[in-house]
């Protein structure tokens, strides 16, 4: 056989050999997919997922159905997840505090996120904003310590859920600002700002796009965000490193995954379709409009990604000493 020869030989089995999975990824979906999340009605990642659902659905030609299952801080959805058939029908978006976090505190059998599940696409990273009922008499994050260490335990700050980015990013204010504030966890961020707004509770670090709104008509007031530079939603805000903690910095993501085994052309074409949706004009008009950065890639950049913030993390939780 010439050079030619085998050149052809070769493209033709590596063409014999895609064509299951290419064959397999044009078929797909047989039936509508599952879009499951830990996060509670309202809450960031199920905005989210309702955007992509809607947007996917179409591109997809079979619907693509938002599933809420709150609780254990995400690992409920988590788990389903990851048990279900690894056939694309069933898929996870979730906040990163919900995979890098919450399985060293709300999984007691070792269950691990990057052996259980299939990275996709990361979707979005953002950065969180420190809100205060109007009662509170701090205006800035300087007089909310100052107030805080005048009265040790009196103040409370919600979150959605113990190993939340939430609560993570609270109990490192707290270390940094030397202060002592009670924590409330509550089931989703949803239930945790309906307290906040009713004054049951006083501070949190919460969503910009679900406190935004409130932020506006003045039921909340806001001092500070966690990222690096401040928000162009609300510019007037200070990072908490420029106004009182010089270094002070909690980022997130969301990402979308599927069980362990779903094969990799079905993995390969909702990246590519789901990636399309978020790079879109409209979608990255949506995510600046709620304060959120448009952040892609391949699966690989995911699961790299999860791999790297499970381990900080979890040595993270470890040096705080914090326990479920």
């Amino acid at each position: 056989m010439n050079r030619l020869s085998r050149r052809f030989f070769h493209a033709a089995i590596a063409a014999l050999i895609a064509a299951p999975g290419v064959a397999l990824a044009q078929s797909y979906p047989t039936k509508p997919v599952r879009l499951f999340t830990g996060s509670g009605p309202g809450g960031g990642a199920d905005q989210t997922s309702r955007v992509l659902a809607e947007r996917l659905s179409r591109v997809l030609k079979e619907q693509v159905v938002v599933e809420n299952r709150p609780g254990a801080t995400g690992m409920i959805a988590n788990r389903l997840v990851a048990n279900a058939a690894p056939d694309g029908h069933t898929l996870l978006l979730e906040p990163s505090s919900f995979v890098a976090i919450s399985p060293h505190l709300n999984a007691k059998d070792g269950w691990d996120p990057t052996k259980s599940l299939a990275p996709i696409i990361q979707v979005s990273a953002y950065g969180l904003v420190l809100v205060v009922h109007p009662s509170v008499p701090a205006k800035t994050v300087k007089e909310l310590i100052a107030l805080a260490r005048s009265q040790p335990g009196v103040l409370n700050f919600a979150s959605s859920g113990v190993g939340s980015n939430f609560h993570l990013a609270a109990e490192l204010f707290k270390i940094r600002a030397k202060i002592d504030i009670v924590h409330i966890p509550y089931r989703g961020s949803g239930n945790a700002l309906i307290d906040l707004l009713a004054g049951r509770a006083d501070l949190m670090f919460g969503l910009i796009p679900i406190s935004y709104p409130y932020i506006r008509q003045g039921k909340l007031r806001a001092l500070g965000v966690t990222a690096t530079a401040r928000n162009a939603l609300m510019p007037d805000v200070p990072t908490i490193s420029e106004a009182a903690l010089p270094g002070f910095e909690v980022l997130s993501w969301e990402g979308v995954f599927a069980p362990v085994g779903t094969p990799s052309a079905i993995i390969t074409r909702l990246n590519a379709e789901i990636g399309r949706i978020v790079n879109s004009a409209e979608v990255r008009k949506m995510w600046v409009n709620k304060g959120v950065e448009t952040v892609t890639g391949t699966p690989e950049d995911l699961g790299n990604k999860l791999k790297a913030d499970y381990t900080r993390l979890g040595e993270l939780l470890t040096k705080l000493k914090i326990k479920k």
